[in-house]
């Protein structure tokens, strides 16, 4: 499939100069800063424990571990709308921007998306599809806890860089005393791509498999932004970037607009699920086959 590039777009402006396409708002739901982890607010202890799990148990041992268990690919077969549909009642508790079902995040992403990128419907759908993966939580699904599907990740088998959100509590991670993994490049080597690294087991690396295992003809960008886009450390901070290679470098500029939308599209303003359906499940008709194995 031939690739796509990134789009130079022009804003259009109503009469008074003011900009029409996607504008950042200055705060979030809970009138907070967007990704503020340190500062007192709603959900602030509910995303700290989240982390605290999450930082201690997400080790090289354990994420081979989880690979083995998710990656058989028999939870189960069903469709694309389907599985979004069991986000209907599922809550990230990493994320303290936001408490509204997952589905209606999915949507506002990829309306966000679509208003300034009309022509590139694969976008689209990559936003709609990008957190799929949180399915893991749902009892259909096995019910995994909350520290092993969502968060920021980060690369396992090397030293947890200091730009890691809540870094302190990496304390209780055995991999951060072990020799093996805390100098260095630990068991990578510098310029080996992000392919090659085990990043911390969450939705991202689980929908980025499925999309494989189902030979999903989403291009190459799209693949990348679902693999990575929890991937924070690196696309925001510009940490671990001495494991990337040319390929890694093509594909980053996707990502990092990718993420403008999907931050800050964040609202508590509802969207009307029923009437944007048959848009996305044309478009998941285009890319996927009807039934998926998870």
């Amino acid at each position: 499939m031939e690739m796509p590039i990134l789009p130079v777009h022009s804003h259009h402006c109503d009469e008074g100069g003011q900009e029409l396409g996607f504008v950042v708002p200055e705060s979030n739901a809970f009138g907070k800063d967007f990704r503020s982890y340190y500062t007192e607010g709603e959900r602030k202890s509910v995303v700290e424990e989240t982390y605290r799990k999450n930082h201690a148990y997400q080790t090289f041992e354990s994420v081979q571990r989880m690979r083995e268990k998710h990656l058989c690919f028999n939870k189960g077969e069903m469709g694309i709308w389907e599985c979004a549909e069991l986000l209907n009642d599922i809550v990230d508790e990493s994320d303290p921007d936001l408490d509204v079902p997952q589905i209606e995040h999915l949507l506002q992403t990829a309306e966000a998306i679509r208003k300034d990128y009309p022509d590139q419907d694969w976008f689209h759908l990559t936003a709609f599809i990008h957190d799929l993966g949180k399915v893991l939580l749902h009892p259909k699904f096995g019910q995994s806890p909350q520290w092993a599907v969502v968060g920021d990740t980060f690369p396992v088998g090397c030293p947890f860089d200091k730009s890691i959100v809540h870094h302190q509590m990496f304390l209780n991670n055995p991999d951060t005393w072990d020799p093996k993994y805390n100098t260095g490049t630990g068991i990578y080597q510098e310029g080996c791509g992000f392919e090659k690294l085990f990043m911390s087991w969450g939705h991202d690396e689980y929908m980025y498999q499925v999309m494989k295992e189902n030979k999903s003809t989403l291009p190459p960008q799209a693949y990348f932004i679902i693999h990575y886009h929890s991937f924070y450390v690196m696309h925001q901070e510009g940490a671990y970037m001495h494991f990337m290679n040319d390929l890694d470098r093509q594909m980053l500029p996707w990502l990092q607009e990718f993420n403008k939308y999907d931050l800050y599209s964040k609202s508590t303003v509802r969207t009307d699920v029923e009437k944007l359906k048959p848009y996305y499940q044309s478009l998941i008709h285009k890319y996927f086959p009807e039934k998926l194995r998870w």
